[in-house]
C-alpha cells in the first residue's frame, strides 16, 4: 500500500511538472523577415526565463489569416500595419499590448556574383539588369507587405508599368530572396534585414524613403494568449537586451523601455 501511494505520488508530480513544462510555452506567429532576429533573441529570452518560444514564419497575410482562423498564436509580429489593423478590427488582439517596435528598409538585391554593383531606379536601368527574360522577385503585391510596399514605390518612382509584367510574386519575403540567391531571378525586391540574412546577394539598390509608406512592424499578444509567455517575451523584445538581435540584422528599434 505504502509503495502504491509512493508511486501515484511520483505519478502526480510528474504531471504537474509536465503541465507546468507545457504552460512555459509560447507561440509566437511572425512575419517572415523577423526570422532570424527572433530566433536568436527567443533563444536568449529562454535562457533567462526558461519560458520556451515557439516560432512559425510566413507572409504577414497568412499568418493573420491563419490566426483568424483560431490557429493558436499568443503573439504575432506583423511586417506592416494593416495585417495588424486587421486582427485589431476582429478583436483576435489585445489593444493594450499592441506596439511598433521596428522600421525597415526596401532594398533591390542581386546575386552576389551579377555584374551589376548598382541599378539605377530608371527604365533604363532595371531593363539592363533584368535582360530580355529576367524576372524581379518579390511578394505577392496585393498581401504580402514587401510586395505592398514594392509596387508603392515602383509606383512612386513612375517603373510600375515597366516591373509589373516582369515580376516573380511570391509567397513572402525570404521565398522571393531565395529565388535571386540561387540565381533564379536576377533582381528582387526584399527588405535590408533579408539582405543581411543571405550572402548569396549583394544589394544594388535603396528605395527612397519617401517612396512607399514607411515598413514597421507592429506586435501585439493575441486574444486568445494562453498564460503571460507572450507578454513577458513582448516585454523582453521592447527592453534593451533584445536590441542587438535586430540591429544586427539590419532592423531600427523604434521602442525600447
Amino acid at each position: 500500500m505504502r509503495n502504491l501511494t509512493r508511486a501515484l505520488l511520483v505519478t502526480g508530480l510528474l504531471l504537474g511538472a509536465s503541465i507546468t513544462q507545457a504552460a512555459e510555452t509560447a507561440t509566437v506567429f511572425g512575419a517572415a523577415s523577423l526570422k532570424n532576429a527572433l530566433d536568436n533573441a527567443g533563444k536568449a529570452f529562454t535562457a533567462r526565463t526558461g519560458i520556451e518560444i515557439k516560432a512559425s514564419y510566413a507572409a504577414s497575410s497568412a499568418l493573420a489569416r491563419q490566426i483568424e482562423a483560431g490557429a493558436p498564436a499568443d503573439l504575432f509580429a506583423s511586417a506592416d500595419l494593416e495585417w495588424m489593423d486587421y486582427l485589431d478590427k476582429k478583436t483576435l488582439i489585445r489593444p493594450e499590448s499592441r506596439v511598433n517596435l521596428l522600421n525597415n528598409r526596401l532594398v533591390v538585391v542581386a546575386p552576389k556574383d551579377a555584374k551589376e554593383s548598382e541599378v539605377p531606379f530608371t527604365v533604363e536601368g532595371f531593363a539592363k539588369a533584368l535582360g530580355s527574360d529576367g524576372r524581379l522577385a518579390t511578394g505577392e503585391v496585393t498581401s504580402v507587405p514587401v510586395g505592398k510596399y514594392a509596387k508603392a514605390g515602383f509606383e512612386k518612382l513612375g517603373l510600375w508599368a515597366t516591373i509589373q509584367p516582369r515580376l516573380a510574386q511570391a509567397d513572402n519575403v525570404r521565398a522571393a530572396l531565395a529565388l535571386v540567391s540561387r540565381g533564379e531571378a536576377p533582381l528582387g525586391v526584399v527588405y535590408e534585414s533579408d539582405a543581411k540574412s543571405d550572402p548569396g546577394v549583394k544589394v544594388v539598390g535603396v528605395f527612397p524613403a519617401d517612396s512607399h509608406p514607411p515598413v514597421v512592424y507592429p506586435f501585439a499578444v493575441t486574444s486568445e494568449a494562453k498564460g503571460d509567455g507572450a507578454a513577458r517575451f513582448l516585454d523582453f523584445l521592447k527592453g534593451p537586451a533584445a536590441k542587438p538581435f535586430f540591429e544586427a540584422q539590419g532592423f531600427t528599434v523604434i521602442t525600447v523601455e
